[in-house]
């Protein structure tokens, strides 16, 4: 296994990590940019989102979707500027955060569940689907901080990252977008996964964001695979990208919380890996 590197430095926070058109895409919290590195690791500013910028994913037709935390809306990029799908405040119980867009351009979000920065208790969220006519509906509820979403090569499967429940869950995919089929697909107590990626053996690949490890993750929970972040960092979320889809990409910091809006020690890091990237996003 190579060392893990770093690519890109001087951020805030980054978060919703996607490789896109050979190139690769994140959001940095604090500064409410999304960003795009080339290969050559060269940054370019793709829009601001005043209301913090958060999940990030793509319809077939091309339009780029983004998840506006504070005010709880997706938006999605037309030309250089935003305009609203859709306002899910009605349903999002926190700030709105990681998402994944599915094959037929639907998206599901996640949200905290609670507004932590207000003091709020945890408590259980739901998962909200946004269909492509922007129709806001429920696709599941009582989930433990739904984070990093991923969709299997089919689009038949679904596996979302619950941060405080400590677990990975799959949902089986109905036709018409729904989720059915519920289970634990990775009981990962004392880790609390954040971002996630999928590879083409169906392990999935998560950023513990109480530990300092990426992790890669088999059905049931197994640890297939431990990488180190430098010391004094954390991953928050990854990706698999390149070419070959074969590069973890990783978001990383010091911390979690407004307190990154000070600093500017987030960045982001790559590792390369065996298994490609498979699925969705």
């Amino acid at each position: 296994m190579s060392e893990i590197r770093s690519v890109f430095q001087g951020v805030t926070f980054t978060e919703g990590p996607r490789w896109h058109d050979g190139e690769f895409w994140f959001s940095d919290f604090y500064t409410h940019q999304i960003l795009r590195l080339d290969a050559a690791g060269h940054a370019t500013k793709v829009v601001d989102v005043p209301q913090q910028p958060s999940g990030l994913g793509w319809r077939p037709d091309g339009t780029m979707l983004v998840v506006s935390m504070l005010d709880r809306k997706l938006m999605r990029l037309d030309g250089t500027a935003l305009a609203e799908v859709a306002d899910l405040s009605a349903h999002a119980g926190g700030p709105c955060n990681d998402m994944v867009v599915d094959g037929k351009g639907r998206a599901y979000v996640g949200n905290f569940g609670f507004d932590r920065a207000a003091g709020q208790s945890e408590k259980a969220a739901d998962l909200i689907r946004v269909d492509t006519d922007g129709t806001v509906s429920i696709a599941a509820t009582g989930l433990m901080f739904p984070n990093g979403t991923v969709i299997t090569p089919d689009g038949k499967g679904m596996i979302i990252a619950e941060t405080i429940g400590q677990r990975l869950t799959w949902f089986d995919i109905a036709p018409d977008g729904s989720l059915e089929g519920r289970r634990v697909w990775a009981d990962l107590a004392g880790h609390f996964p954040d971002g996630i990626c999928l590879d083409a053996e169906g392990a999935v690949w998560i950023a513990d964001a109480r530990g300092q490890d990426l992790l890669r993750i088999g059905a049931g929970g197994t640890v297939l695979q431990r990488i180190a972040m430098p010391s004094g960092l954390f991953a928050f979320a990854c990706a698999l990208g390149g070419a070959d889809r074969k590069t973890l990409y990783v978001c990383s910091s010091s911390a979690s919380g407004p307190g990154q809006a000070t600093k500017r020690d987030g960045g982001i890091h790559a590792v390369p890996v065996s298994i490609p990237g498979a699925g969705w996003p």
